[in-house]
């Protein structure tokens, strides 16, 4: 009886110490929301990471108001190297406008342009060096709604860096180029994100982003959220913002992402 008490106890600190292991070898659940600074790394081989949620925002010029609201934006990432994964998103997305305060009846709705890429792991941070990723996406303009189809098919990239601060703290920030809205000029893209732990659970970022067209003026942005992580693979996040130059009024958003492990 005294060797049988023995083997379970031993056999379920074995689990224990597996669990553990299981958890400290995926390592930290890293996402690329809410912010726009998309992470440095990859989910890895063989996870599968759902990210998702909504938001409101809004545009106002000469008493003409403007609100989208997105009811679906959904990041889907599977890992099919240790440094590389494939990604696809999508955003269902309806979009009103009020002249004097009267909403029109034109009520714009569906999927804007699916989201196909790529993240590839570049380089490890090492000392003053970063951690750097290369990301690619294209945007097919057969995937979207009629209402939010463009007349030609969207690209961009970017490069993603992340320095450790402290055990607390770090600094993200991508830079890059895309090609959309039906223009055919280039736009280079830039974010910078600082975030905080305030506890093993909660979290909290500040980031200022944007895109500087060839032939017309930059547009500038800031945000700020908090993120909570309610297990090792699940976490939540709210967040807010606005423009800096002329355009948005206010951004308001709320998101989870949940990671999917081979067991």
């Amino acid at each position: 009886m005294k060797s049988i008490k023995v083997t379970l106890i031993f056999t379920v600190f074995s689990f224990f110490i597996q669990a553990q292991e299981q958890e400290q070898s995926i390592g930290a659940l890293i996402t690329d929301r809410p912010d726009a600074t998309e992470a440095s790394s990859t989910v890895g081989k063989s996870v599968f990471q759902i990210e998702t949620g909504g938001l409101y925002e809004s545009f106002e010029n000469n008493n003409i108001k403007s609100e989208n609201y997105t009811y679906n934006t959904t990041l889907l990432r599977y890992g099919i190297l240790d440094n590389l994964e494939l990604r696809l998103g999508w955003d269902f997305v309806e979009g009103t406008t009020k002249i004097n305060g009267n909403k029109l009846d034109n009520v714009a709705s569906g999927f804007s342009p699916l989201l196909l890429g790529v993240k590839i792991d570049v380089a490890k941070e090492k000392g003053c060096m970063p951690e750097i990723a290369f990301i690619g996406h294209i945007f097919p303009l057969f995937s979207a709604s009629k209402d939010y189809r463009p007349e030609s098919t969207g690209v961009d990239f970017r490069f993603s860096f992340a320095h450790t601060i402290n055990k607390k703290s770090s600094l993200g920030y991508n830079l890059g180029a895309e090609w959309g809205n039906d223009s055919p000029e280039a736009a280079a893209i830039y974010t910078i994100a600082y975030g905080y732990s305030i506890s093993d659970k909660f979290g909290f970022y500040a980031e200022l982003y944007g895109d500087i067209p060839e032939d017309h003026s930059a547009n500038h942005y800031w945000d700020a959220g908090i993120t909570y992580l309610a297990s090792i693979d699940l976490q939540l996040d709210a967040y807010f913002g606005t423009s800096i130059t002329n355009g948005q009024d206010i951004l308001i958003g709320l998101g989870a992402s949940y990671r999917i492990r081979k067991k």
